[in-house]
């Protein structure tokens, strides 16, 4: 079989249905995800074990076919002049599964994005740190992509990223971008922000918050005059300073409590929700870091943060059931799909009564 031609119909349909994700697993027929839903594609044979070794062959060059083998999964991007994908294989009783995430080849304004426009103004900043949060899948590295555009389009930096795998590939601005790949251009992130120091970098995006010493030299970097991006797979803000500080040992806490309430800008906690006109719009809670709020991450008080952020409307902070509220007041989303992506239900039902 020519397995070129099947992932090229493959990425045809996936184009033509507007499809975020595309799964291939031994004993399926080829899926994709259209708006959170799963579709079978019967028109497509039913995959074999050669089907899906020869879909990996196409996707994978030798050095990552070599990692899989060896490490028994992988992470990876690809593309055509058409469309690109982050993807994953893996093992599953033995045989390989497939996993494509379809990546936007144009990075989206904040507008295009239903995002707030307030968070133009943490591009704006010398140095600090700026967390994007929420569960997979749900847009974080695209939001980063496109508050990091703003800056390559109107400041000239020297922004470096660090990725695993790269996803965006940005195209030329006022500024300089190094995009580096984790295990293709370095070892590992902890290593490239090592060496970050020395290639007078202004801006930097760690793709996601990994270990102790990551995240340690990540908030480091924030400090030393620059200004840090970076993920985390958390649900709101008060997690998100629990999880950071929770990674380092206890003798250390009070430590960093002292360096993320000073260098901390904001977390932006995001969900994408299905709309009821089609597509998905995203939901969101955001954290600005004002006196009160580092005075509470100090003082290992972060439990009191959502009342902060509830009552800080007009410095811009919002929080999710309330933009939650506001989706369904407007007919974006249904009642019945804000209540399931609500963490506080009966706070919810008060906003919209």
């Amino acid at each position: 079989m020519n397995y070129k031609e099947l992932l090229d119909n493959l990425i045809k349909v996936i184009i033509e249905e507007n499809g975020s994700d595309l799964h291939l697993s031994v004993g399926y027929n080829p899926a994709i995800r259209v708006n959170n839903n799963l579709f079978f594609l019967k028109k497509i044979n039913v995959l074999t074990e050669d089907d899906v070794v020869g879909i990996m062959n196409e996707l994978l060059n030798t050095e990552y076919k070599e990692r899989f083998l060896r490490e028994k999964e992988v992470d990876f991007s690809c593309g055509t002049d058409k469309i690109r994908f982050r993807g994953n294989c893996f093992f599953s009783i033995g045989t390989i599964g497939i996993s494509l995430r379809v990546i936007s080849k144009k990075i989206k304004t904040l507008q295009e994005l239903n995002l707030p426009p307030i968070l133009e103004s943490f591009t704006q900043k010398e140095q600090g740190f700026f967390l994007v949060v929420g569960p997979v899948g749900n847009g974080k590295t695209t939001t980063v992509a496109s508050m990091l555009e703003i800056v390559n389009q109107n400041v000239s930096n020297h922004i470096v990223t660090i990725e695993d795998p790269i996803e965006y590939v940005f195209s030329k601005g006022k500024s300089i971008i190094d995009q580096r790949e984790v295990e293709t251009d370095t070892v590992d992130f902890a290593t490239a922000l090592k060496f970050v120091f020395r290639q007078d970098a202004d801006v930097l995006m760690i793709g996601e918050m990994r270990g102790l010493e990551t995240i340690s030299t990540a908030v480091t970097a924030a400090e030393t005059g620059h200004l840090v991006f970076s993920t985390l797979h958390t649900n709101d803000a008060a997690q998100t300073i629990d999880r950071i500080i929770d990674v380092f040992p206890a003798g250390q806490q009070t430590q960093i409590r002292t360096q993320l309430a000073g260098s901390l800008l904001g977390i932006f906690s995001q969900r994408l929700i299905p709309r009821i006109s089609g597509g998905v719009i995203p939901a969101y809670e955001l954290l600005i870091k004002n006196t009160a709020v580092a005075n509470l991450i100090r003082e290992a008080r972060t439990y009191e943060i959502p009342n902060v952020i509830e009552t800080a409307a007009r410095e811009g902070m919002i929080s999710l059931d309330k933009s939650l509220s506001d989706l369904v007041r407007v007919g974006e989303i249904t009642l019945e799909d804000a209540k399931r992506y609500s963490l506080q239900v009966d706070r919810l039902d008060r906003m919209l009564n």
